[in-house]
């Protein structure tokens, strides 16, 4: 097996996650554009207000028993129907990014899946399911949350900062020298906070990936914990990671949280300068006080955005964060493709060469070496070797799930790497040692194997396999629910039923990688013979410990620390008395 990876993800260029996040907005560019302008209208109206009410103002300030209350009422009514509508609009614009973000999450996460299907088994080898299964859904949670709300809110501040400064600056460009004075004080404090907090929220991301892979393999081994009575050390080891993975995220909200306060406060003392500095252009009669109230709501508006976004700086850089976890994901390597002119396989006589083969895991470290194995068809070949010899690297460079570093494999004299791997997975059937049901009924567990499989073929399938009376004893019979990773039954008939499934198939060579370690040595010689009349004219890999088991294989393999040591019969081999001899022998000791 390939050695597990510690790699941690590195912090990448936020700016490449924007990019890719503004590509998934505007696959649905009807809903972004109709929100663009809902936005820009929304900020429009509400930034009409403050000019209403100057004017409402300088109406009322031409003297006591002069004020044209008509006038006022006008102003007020147009200032009420305009807020109005500005509200109105930024209800129906935040629904529609609610609605856009659901599909953007939704189309997210049918393509993360639809790339883990193709991506090879060496991912997966390596990395953690709960750390997959993190950004799967907390991160892109994650990213939906932030479409949904910060977005609608950045482009709002946007153009509601840009109206705002149009404004002040027919008001007073004088004034507007005032709100300039601190306005590069917060963009230095910004920037500067954003380098230090962003790797702050893509370790968080990183932490809350390994809190999920060590929550997973401790809820799966659960039944080994207690049986080793390790209780206290797994907690011990999940108090250590909790604790990593909440100090990264006081680390991150900490320092993300800041920023908005900060920023307030710099803001304010843009306000006091534009008032007083207001105060003094009024006693030399260059601004009305209409004018100096518009103004004010206006340097409001400008810096109310700043204020919001920096609130809500660390939603964005976890989104960000979250981002790159997703798209790195995305990115990963998959599958060699097939060739282009790559052989659809179907009619499989079932002769199988490897040739010069070498490979390994880690490239430096090979675990098979100039390996050459002669199968023909419809012969049974066991592969023997001490655990970690390379009997399962056999299988895996046989049904291309890795490809060789050297030499070749052929299937009836064509390699394999020309031939298009559906076919050839298609070719085998394959019964492994690791069971794997899923939550459903044990009739679509069964024909799992084969599309359209009809119930008498599954009750067929399971007669065979020997399950058939157990199935028949449960309630509701092949009805019966199997729960998650098949919970409620034993790993013999989890095993029983996987080669059922197996027995479905019609395909001209099967795998068999100690298909039957999981049952009693009585059931055991009852699926042998179903096994045997399942193996008949098929070309068959068995791979065994229990040598008694492989006796009547036409070719055992011996193989010792990644090379090809003996070959024969079991006789022929037992007569060679070399290793295969001795571990032969060892079972009767």
């Amino acid at each position: 097996m390939p050695p597990f990876s510690t790699k941690t993800d590195k912090p990448k260029d936020a700016k490449k996650a924007v990019r890719r996040l503004l590509k998934y907005i505007w696959r649905y560019k009807l809903l972004a554009v109709v929100s663009i302008l809902l936005s820009v209208l929304s900020n429009v109206f509400a930034l009409i207000g403050p000019s209403l009410s100057g004017k409402a103002i300088d109406v009322i300030a031409k003297g006591s028993g002069r004020v044209d209350f008509s006038k006022v009422f006008y102003y007020a009514g147009l200032m009420l129907i305009f807020y109005v509508a500005s509200a109105v609009m930024t209800y129906i614009l935040s629904s529609l990014m609610i609605v856009m973000g659901r599909r953007i999450s939704n189309h997210m996460r049918k393509e993360v899946f639809e790339k883990m299907t193709r991506l090879p088994v060496g991912y997966y080898d390596v990395n953690q399911t709960g750390d997959i299964i993190s950004r799967v859904s907390y991160d892109i949670d994650v990213i939906n949350t932030s479409l949904s709300t910060d977005v609608v809110q950045i482009a709002s501040s946007f153009i509601t900062v840009l109206c705002s400064l149009g404004m002040m600056i027919y008001i007073s460009p004088k004034l507007v020298i005032s709100v300039f004075i601190t306005l590069p004080l917060s963009i230095i404090y910004t920037g500067y906070m954003t380098r230090k907090t962003r790797p702050l929220f893509s370790k968080r991301s990183r932490k809350y990936g390994s809190l999920n892979g060590f929550s997973e393999e401790m809820f799966s081994g659960h039944k080994t914990i207690q049986a080793y009575a390790h209780e206290k050390g797994v907690i011990r080891d999940f108090d250590k990671i909790n604790t990593e993975a909440a100090d990264a995220f006081f680390d991150a909200d900490y320092y993300g949280t800041i920023i908005g306060p900060s920023v307030g406060c710099i803001n304010n003392l843009s306000l006091a300068l534009v008032a007083m500095s207001g105060a003094v252009f009024y006693l030399y009669n260059l601004v009305t006080i209409g004018q100096i109230s518009s103004f004010v709501l206006y340097s409001r508006k400008f810096s109310g955005p700043v204020n919001e976004i920096a609130n809500m700086y660390n939603e964005i850089l976890s989104a960000l964060a979250a981002g790159e976890r997703v798209f790195r994901l995305l990115d990963e390597e998959e599958e060699t493709p097939d060739v282009p002119d790559a052989i659809e396989f179907h009619d499989i006589r079932g002769s199988v060469c490897v040739k010069n083969v070498t490979f390994g895991y880690d490239k430096t470290k090979p675990v098979l070496k100039n390996m050459n194995v002669e199968a023909a068809p419809g012969s049974i070949t066991a592969i023997v070797g001490e655990t970690g010899a390379g009997k399962t690297t056999i299988i895996n460079l046989l049904m291309r799930f890795y490809d060789t570093d050297g030499g070749r494999i052929e299937i009836d004299g064509v390699d394999i790497r020309k031939i298009k791997r559906e076919d050839l997975r298609r070719a085998y059937t394959m019964v492994l040692q690791d069971t794997w049901v899923f939550k459903g009924t044990i009739r679509d567990n069964i024909a799992y194997a084969k599309e359209n499989a009809t119930f008498d073929e599954v009750v067929s399938a399971a007669k065979a396999a020997r399950i058939h009376s157990y199935i028949m004893s449960l309630p509701n019979g092949y009805d019966t629910v199997i729960s998650e990773d098949g919970g409620n039954i034993s790993k013999g008939q989890k095993q029983l039923i996987t080669i059922a499934r197996a027995m479905l198939v019609d395909s001209n060579m099967l795998i068999l990688d100690e298909a039957t370690s999981n049952v009693d040595t009585r059931t055991e010689k009852e699926i042998q013979k179903a096994m045997f009349a399942l193996m008949k004219g098929k070309t068959c890999f068995v791979i065994a410990h229990r040598l008694s088991t492989i006796r009547n294989a036409d070719c055992i393999l011996v193989i010792d620390k990644g090379a090809l040591r003996e070959s024969g019969t079991h006789k022929e081999l037992i007569e060679k008395k070399g290793i295969y001899y001795r571990m032969y022998m060892s079972q009767w000791l």
